[in-house]
């Protein structure tokens, strides 16, 4: 059975993140947990919690993050024609079961506006923002107090990767490259949800917040959001179309989170510190993920190019010696990582997404106690 040892602190989880948002010392680097169902199961097991325990999974991990939003309450807009299948009951979109060798993952399929025109997609059903249990923020609020809270996730205001849900990766771009009416107004719309269920969000916090005598950003710390927009080694897409379709609509959500001056987080996998100077410029304040192996993702790169500029989130490789590499391997990384990134009290130990099927839980175990131990200021 694996065992979890704490660093002693001396701050909530909230303060600690919020200090290194602010680029201050904190006690210890703030530290995050993402993984997949499976993967999860596991290390529950490693850690003899009981199964499903997932609020002692990260109390035990001492993961300083939580998240909050208001949940759908409206009808479910569509449904599943097909026992193998798995259809999003607000959005549609498809997904089927892949198994592998370690457990497996459902997978986006059959992508029902891969040849949509206009008027199919104005016509496809997407939730109302106002059937969103608002009310419940509040609750919410006070069962993550002492932690650090945010609204949204790797998938709010994320163009390219929900539009492929949709239409497929390939067409997607086709959509971007050729201003494509049919694709461009389906990323239109679900932008456009999106922003308006943020909106309703945190205009019910600034009510919770004026009765408590408090700000917007004193209840809530930060905002994340996501975009990928790289492979392993190159852009995505250009610069250009960077700017003209993913950036311009995103930057109403970095000037909502200006008006409650509210720090931002964004979700990039792949090789993306290109589009980072251009994030900045439109308020962005940490970046997330940050997969070492890809271009210009290096840790020493990152520091050495955006540090004391942004927050960093990320870095722990799921694809590295956390996965493949015995746990030696993965104490050399963590720590090396935490090495490079701890300088200047701006990082946040944390997988570089959702930790997988093939991940050790020993590794694992490992991980969290390099962050607890070499992680202390």
């Amino acid at each position: 059975m694996g065992k979890i040892i704490k660093a002693k602190e001396t701050t909530s989880s909230k303060e600690r993140v919020r200090r290194v948002i602010r680029h201050e010392k904190p006690d210890r680097v703030p530290i995050n947990y993402s993984s997949n169902p499976i993967i999860q199961g596991r290390l529950m097991e490693h850690l003899g919690l009981a199964k499903n325990d997932h609020a002692g999974l990260v109390r035990e991990l001492g993961v300083d993050f939580r998240g909050m939003g208001a949940g759908y309450t409206g009808p479910a807009l569509h449904v599943s024609e097909r026992s193998d299948r798995m259809v999003n009951g607000m959005y549609g979109y498809v997904c089927r079961w892949i198994e592998n060798e370690a457990g497996g993952y459902w997978d986006y399929c059959d992508f029902p506006l891969e040849f949509a025109d206009a008027e199919k997609v104005a016509g496809w059903a997407m939730p109302n923002p106002d059937h969103f249990n608002y009310e419940s923020l509040e609750a919410q609020i006070d069962a993550t107090d002492g932690y650090a809270v945010h609204l949204g996730g790797a998938g709010t205001a994320c163009v390219i990767n929900t539009a492929g849900f949709f239409r497929t990766m390939e067409q997607t771009f086709v959509d971007l490259i050729t201003d494509d009416e049919a694709g461009l107004l389906l990323i239109d719309r679900f932008i456009g949800q999106q922003l308006a269920v943020l909106e309703r969000e945190l205009s019910a916090i600034e009510k919770i917040a004026k009765k408590r005598g408090k700000k917007v950003n004193e209840m809530l710390d930060f905002v994340w959001m996501g975009e990928d927009l790289g492979t392993q080694h190159t852009p995505l897409i250009s610069m250009e179309i960077f700017k003209k379709h993913i950036l311009s609509r995103q930057k109403p959500f970095f000037e909502l989170c200006g008006h409650y001056d509210l720090p931002t987080l964004m979700h990039t996998c792949g090789s993306s510190s290109w589009a980072y100077e251009e994030y900045i410029k439109a308020g962005l304040t940490g970046v997330d993920t940050l997969q070492p192996e890809a271009h210009n993702m290096d840790p020493k790169y990152l520091k050495e190019t955006f540090g004391g500029r942004l927050f960093f989130h990320g870095c722990i490789s799921t694809g590295g010696p956390l996965a493949f590499g015995s746990v030696e391997d993965t104490k050399k990384d963590c720590a090396a990582i935490l090495e490079t990134m701890m300088p200047g009290y701006e990082y946040c130990f944390a997988p570089t997404h959702a930790l997988q099927d093939n991940t050790p839980p020993e590794n694992i175990v490992a991980a969290y106690n390099v962050a607890h131990s070499v992680g202390v200021y």
